[in-house]
């Protein structure tokens, strides 16, 4: 349920804004994977769930890339 308020809330973003959204996650990805290689992460379960949300963000691009 968390996931289809999360994807409804990217549906209504704009292209621009969800390109900031997908460099956001990014960032935070990378510096979990950082944060895991140097056993400072204590949640490792927020690796695969940023990687879903960049994965969601960027199916919401392509959507609306071929809506355009």
């Amino acid at each position: 349920m968390k996931a289809n308020k999360y994807l409804e809330e990217l549906k209504a973003k704009t292209a621009a804004e969800l390109n900031e959204e997908l460099v956001a996650a990014k960032k935070e990805l990378f510096n979990l994977r950082f944060q895991n290689a140097t056993n400072q992460l204590d949640n490792t379960s927020r690796i695969k769930e940023v990687r879903r949300n960049i994965a969601r963000i960027q199916t919401v691009i392509a959507e609306k890339a071929r809506l355009a």
